[in-house]
């Protein structure tokens, strides 16, 4: 892919949280998990974990585990439950995230739609999402959730971004400047 490529695909994905009923063509679905293993992380560490779920009665569960921003996970075709460990690496949370990203970019390559849905610090009442997700998925107590990954086909038009609304004041050469 050239540099052209990526940059065109960085004005074009978007998080995507509407999707059709269509299914993943399994060789899709390898070649995505296949950017998370292929994410660094600090010191190879590597301290990510991931649970591809395609099952609809669990991906509904999951849409309910907080009290915001979960629906997407219901009607996706596939969710990836971003999991990591702490105790192998103090940046987890970072490793997971990285992880995490590979995966939506190698999806929107793909002309597949994915969106982060933010686990980590969110609640559904007096629960947190985490352990939700840890109890529908069985996944053990001593590792953090950060985030579930939706994919599908999109069943939404996004334009792509505009260059000229980016925020370039944002950015700060040489040292910080309140300009």
């Amino acid at each position: 892919m050239s540099d052209q490529n990526l940059h065109q695909l960085l004005l074009e994905r978007h998080s995507i949280r509407r999707y059709t009923e269509q299914a993943l063509p399994a060789e899709d679905v390898k070649t995505i998990l296949e950017a998370a293993l292929l994410a660094p992380s600090s010191k190879s560490k590597r301290p990510w974990q991931f649970v591809v779920v395609d099952d609809r009665a669990t991906l509904a569960a999951l849409s309910q585990c907080k009290d915001f921003g979960g629906k997407p996970i219901e009607n996706a075709a596939m969710a990836v439950a971003v999991v990591s460990d702490p105790a192998e690496s103090d940046c987890w949370l970072e490793d997971a995230s990285i992880a995490a990203i590979f995966m939506h970019l190698q999806a929107a390559a793909l002309g597949i739609g994915s969106c982060w849905i933010q686990v980590l610090g969110r609640d559904k009442g007096e629960e947190s999402a985490e352990d939700i997700v840890r109890s529908i998925l069985d996944i053990p107590e001593s590792l953090k959730v950060p985030c579930i990954m939706t994919f599908g086909y999109q069943d939404e038009t996004r334009k792509p971004v505009d260059p000229d609304k980016l925020l370039w004041e944002k950015v700060h050469i040489g040292k910080w400047r309140n300009e």
